[in-house]
């Protein structure tokens, strides 16, 4: 039996969803004092959304930067591929993190170890007033006692499913589907 993706969220749904967190940031942040770190690949994109979207809503610029956690994870040799070289992005935090909240922004909210290696990665930079965290989807499951500050939508989901965020950017369309999560390969090696 082969099962099929549902699509939880179109490319209408996530721009709504992105011009809400934009509004909710705002709200939450009345001082303005934020600073939007995307975390590489797709997180990175959606927190340039985000900075479109609240640099219309503020006055004052917000600065943007991005983040690569390839070499924080703890998880690196039990993810799919661990044994391969991580693929590593340009880490760009090119302004002063003191005094201002930073906005972690991630496409996928799950054990919550990505986000812990983010955090990891911007304090090497420096050390924010705060830092909190905006994610297009949690999944729940989470490992490490980590919660969003704004979720564009909660999708309970099980261990065997899988949530793809695909974004134009990168894939050439704007949607959430959650699907089968892939079975792990075949050790073809001798025992």
């Amino acid at each position: 039996m082969h099962e099929t993706s549902i699509v939880a969220l179109d490319r209408d749904d996530i721009r709504r969803t992105l011009v809400r967190i934009a509004h909710e940031v705002v709200e939450k942040n009345p001082d303005g004092a934020i600073a939007l770190v995307g975390i590489h690949r797709r997180g990175a994109h959606l927190a340039r959304r985000l900075h479109a979207l609240i640099g219309e809503l503020l006055d004052s610029p917000v600065p943007l930067g991005s983040v690569d956690i390839a070499f924080y994870r703890d998880d690196l040799a039990l993810r799919p591929g661990g044994s391969a070289a991580p693929v590593v992005h340009a880490t760009e935090l090119d302004f002063q993190l003191s005094g201002r909240t930073v906005v972690i922004v991630d496409d996928v909210l799950y054990t919550g170890r990505t986000v812990r290696a983010a955090i990891d990665a911007i304090f090497d930079y420096g050390r924010p007033a705060r830092v909190q965290l905006a994610v297009l989807v949690d999944r729940g499951h989470r490992e490490l006692p980590i919660r969003p500050d704004y979720v564009g939508k909660n999708l309970p989901t099980s261990a065997r499913q899988r949530v793809n965020v695909r974004i134009v950017e990168v894939d050439g369309i704007d949607e959430v589907a959650i699907g089968p999560a892939p079975r792990p390969a075949l050790d073809t090696r001798a025992a």
